[in-house]
């Protein structure tokens, strides 16, 4: 067990996924030698090379298609948005591309092994263009899985989880929480299942579901 917040829990599961298969691939906007804005990717390109962590153009259609292009094929993308609130212009090749991909083909071809990474959502004083939380949007759309950890053991859990599904997923990170905390996080891989509620208190009344930050 290690004590990390969850930018480190996020950057470990992805240093473990890439060391266990060759096919899993991170690129975005700054990912490569910088780290990505948040610093999630730091240190995964000097380990692992430019082929396998890359930084891409700023577009983000492209970074998507592209990934789609990769899944279908057999890799394993992991493809970073830097803010979600930038994901809009990908959401064509996202809802009617990478969750309708399997149905199109009569399940002869799929991109099931692509996970889209966001930063998501308010808390850092980041305005209009840095604080959208857009999960909404795509957990109506059939074919996708949106997963949202809330702490690090979580973060890393949830993400191999996500890399491992055999569905597209978007993983948004509430980037509110990434070094808001610290927690036990096991050194292993392990994997937290997806579309499970955590029960964090029994009662009789009332159903009360949360995802993401807590607010005050």
């Amino acid at each position: 067990m290690s004590k990390m917040n969850m930018l480190q829990a996020i950057n470990n599961a992805l240093d473990t996924a890439m060391a266990e298969n060759e096919k899993v691939l991170c690129f975005g906007e700054d990912v490569g030698v910088f780290g990505g804005v948040f610093r999630a990717t730091s240190n995964l390109q000097q380990k692992y090379g430019k082929a396998r962590c890359f930084n891409t153009p700023l577009v983000e259609q492209g970074i998507i298609g592209f990934a789609n292009g990769l899944a279908a094929q057999g890799s394993v993308p992991v493809a970073e948005i830097q803010f979600a609130d930038y994901i809009f212009p990908a959401f064509d090749q996202i809802v009617n591309e990478s969750a309708k991909f399997r149905y199109r083909s009569g399940n002869l071809f799929d991109v099931g092994g692509l996970t889209i990474r966001a930063p998501y959502g308010g808390g850092i004083a980041g305005g209009l263009y840095h604080s959208q939380s857009p999960e909404a949007y795509f957990a109506h759309t059939p074919g996708l899985k949106i997963v949202v950890p809330r702490n690090p053991h979580q973060a890393k859990g949830l993400l191999l989880g996500a890399i491992h599904d055999p569905n597209p997923t978007l993983f948004f990170e509430p980037k509110r929480l990434y070094r808001a905390s610290v927690g036990e996080v096991p050194d292993e891989d392990y994997r937290l299942p997806l579309g499970e509620a955590e029960v964090i208190k029994e009662g009789s009344d009332i159903t009360l579901l949360g995802w993401g930050a807590r607010w005050k």
